[in-house]
């Protein structure tokens, strides 16, 4: 841990939040001298102390004590770098437009990659009153089911989450361009390609 970078980072940090350094020493119950010390590179946080200091400053641990945010690039908003998560442990399941760090449950979550539509996950789409009608035919079961459903156009991603001992389909607007994702909770990520009905 380089102390004058992780200093410097405590006080942007500590600014962007409005805070002075007594408000964050009182919160931490240390003493402001201590948090003056950090901010000019002179010492660096106790490792018992980076729990709550991350939490108050709303800043991951690593990045503490690397001293550094780095930004993403911005690319545009381009879906094409959209990634998918799952949390192995609770199912959650969240998705980005780029590069993310992802925790849930006390673990780093890795996007899942994808792999083409097989036989045994192949959505039928119709057409019917306006909007497109997708089902699959999957067993959904607590032990194997579809946990969720995603459409990605060029601007948006339509999210539909599943559960088990429901069916296996949904409805959404009509609309063209975009790629259909789903994710097996024993097979993981699929995409089907563009919708052509």
């Amino acid at each position: 841990m380089d102390c004058s970078k992780t200093g410097k980072l405590i006080l942007s940090l500590r600014k962007e939040k409005g805070m002075t350094q007594k408000e964050l020493a009182d919160v931490m119950n240390i003493s402001d001298r201590t948090i003056s010390k950090w901010e000019r590179g002179i010492g660096c946080p106790d490792v018992s102390l980076l729990h709550e200091l991350s939490n108050i400053l709303g800043v991951n641990i690593e990045k503490l004590l690397l001293g550094d945010l780095e930004p993403n690039e911005a690319h545009g908003g381009n879906m094409k770098k959209i990634k998918f998560y799952v949390c192995p442990t609770c199912g959650n399941s969240l998705c980005s437009t780029g590069e993310a760090e992802i925790s849930c449950c006390g673990r780093k979550i890795q996007p899942l990659a994808s792999q083409p539509e097989d036989l045994d996950h192949n959505i039928i789409i119709n057409e019917f009153d306006g909007e497109f009608h997708l089902t699959l035919e999957h067993e959904m079961t607590k032990q194997h089911y579809i946990s969720f459903i995603a459409y990605v156009t060029y601007d948006k991603v339509l999210f539909m989450k599943l559960y088990p001992e429901q069916s296996a389909e949904i409805r959404f607007p009509k609309m063209y361009g975009g790629d259909i994702y789903l994710y097996c909770s024993k097979h993981g990520l699929m995409k089907k390609g563009k919708i052509n009905v």
